[in-house]
């Protein structure tokens, strides 16, 4: 299956998922870290790269943010637009590796969980850095290879789940090796699917405050040279 056609089918499942309550726990802390990392302000405009149905993309014009997302999948960003109609947002459908946009366009870049379907990933990151403006936060997070959770999508891509046999699981090394620059990474989600929310929230504290580095969801931060 092209890449592109990837989650054609997915706009409205993936939506519901992110609804129940462990998927609602999952996308508090990963917006949490994206928003601390990315610190989206009033007046910028941010580019959010495989922007999907838009779901993270709410925490950014909370905060005034201008925002241009960019899905490669037309139902995907259609869910987007819908989504996003009656705010400063503005979609189109476009590939990560050769972003229509000029040099320096955007105060700030971020692609959540999108460059785990791009096997280029330093010329994914160094079109992010493109973009983003001298001294701009790029913001780029992906699936942890060193999370249990990566184990078990390995193992259903062996079984012939089509979505998992696409993904590349990068560890913090691997992902910060794709950048031109070092930069801060961030972990979160370290508890298991099946959590009770209760338990998930006391795994997630423990998992935060030692600062571990296996969590799901993984992270990172690199600032453009002014």
């Amino acid at each position: 299956m092209a890449p592109e056609h990837i989650f054609d089918s997915w706009p409205k499942r993936y939506d519901e998922w992110f609804a129940t309550p462990i998927g609602s726990l999952v996308k508090e802390y990963e917006s949490e870290v994206m928003q601390d990392l990315l610190q989206p302000a009033s007046g910028e405009c941010i580019l959010d790269a495989g922007c999907g149905t838009g779901l993270f993309t709410g925490d950014l014009l909370a905060a005034g943010a201008r925002v241009v997302g960019l899905e490669i999948s037309r139902p995907m960003l259609c869910a987007a637009l819908v989504k996003w109609k009656e705010k400063p947002f503005q979609g189109l459908q476009g590939n990560m590796l050769k972003l229509p946009f000029a040099d320096d366009s955007f105060d700030k870049v971020v692609s959540m969980t999108a460059i785990e379907f791009i096997n280029e990933g330093r010329q994914a990151v160094r079109e992010l850095f493109r973009v983003a403006a001298p001294g701009g936060a790029v913001v780029v997070s992906t699936l942890n290879s060193r999370s249990p959770w990566a184990e078990r999508r390995k193992a259903k891509a062996r079984d012939g789940d089509r979505i998992f046999q696409q993904m590349i699981f990068r560890s913090p090394e691997e992902l910060d090796a794709l950048a031109p620059v070092s930069g801060e990474l961030r972990s979160a989600i370290h508890f298991h699917k099946q959590e009770q929310p209760e338990r998930a929230r006391s795994l997630e504290r423990q998992g935060s405050d030692l600062k571990l580095m296996t969590g799901a969801f993984l992270a990172a931060r690199w600032f453009k040279d002014s």
